[in-house]
């Protein structure tokens, strides 16, 4: 990401969540790309909204891809850097967590994030923007996401049929995931949504007999691993 410098200091009081103007600058863009497109957004839209000059915007931000491509990279961030964790954590021996949970734990700590932002970024994934090799990190992060989730998923499988099979599996445990920025956007999201979903997933798997097993291990997991789920977002879901 290229920033145009290191920011002028605050000189006003903040008008909106955030600790520092840039903070502040990514949730008016969040707010007006997910309300009123990102096409028709511009900075100086962006700028009114914090209340500061465009001029300032551009001490953080050089132009509006380098906004939209942090705030879609703050969506999956998370989400990879505990699934990378889960994949690290061990699979055998003492303290090792069935398949079937680590599977469960990333979703449901990945959905509960995609749940929890105040705005709902997941929507812009597929702006035509986005498929640019300007947002290759961004794709990059994603697909790799994808990826452990194909792997969590292939090892959470009872019975097997074959490799594409369990490939397969993982990749509906991604999708339904991401099904809750869809639901978000049609009011049905609820503060269960993703445990819900992630239920889902290993029910997939042909899990449904030891779920409440699964979800106790799941949840243990994050916790052993540093990690806490987030606060839902209240009336923004």
């Amino acid at each position: 990401m290229t920033l145009a410098g290191p920011g002028r200091p605050r000189a006003r009081q903040a008008t909106r969540p955030g600790a520092t103007a840039r903070e502040e600058i990514l949730d008016a863009a969040a707010e007006l790309f997910t309300t009123q497109g990102y096409a028709t957004t511009s900075t100086r839209a962006i700028a009114d909204a914090v209340g500061i000059r465009q001029s300032s915007l551009y001490h953080h931000f050089a132009t509006k891809d380098d906004i939209l491509e942090d705030l879609l990279s703050r969506t999956v961030a998370a989400g990879l850097s505990f699934a990378r964790a889960v994949g690290e954590s061990p699979e055998r021996g003492q303290g090792a967590v069935s398949p079937a949970a680590r599977l469960h734990a990333v979703a449901l700590f990945d959905g509960s994030h995609l749940c929890s932002g105040r705005w709902n970024v997941g929507i812009l994934y597929h702006l035509p923007e986005v498929r640019s090799e300007r947002f290759s990190r961004f794709l990059a992060d994603r697909e790799e996401l994808q990826q452990l989730y194909r792997v969590f998923g292939s090892a959470a499988v009872r019975s097997p049929i074959s490799s594409g099979g369990l490939q397969h599996h993982g990749e509906l445990a991604f999708r339904l995931v991401e099904s809750l920025i869809s639901l978000r956007i049609d009011g049905q999201i609820h503060p269960g949504s993703p445990l819900e979903v992630a239920d889902a997933a290993v029910v997939l798997c042909g899990r449904a007999d030891d779920l409440a097993t699964i979800r106790e291990e799941g949840r243990a997991l994050i916790g052993s691993l540093g990690h806490q789920l987030p606060t839902p977002a209240g009336e923004r879901y």
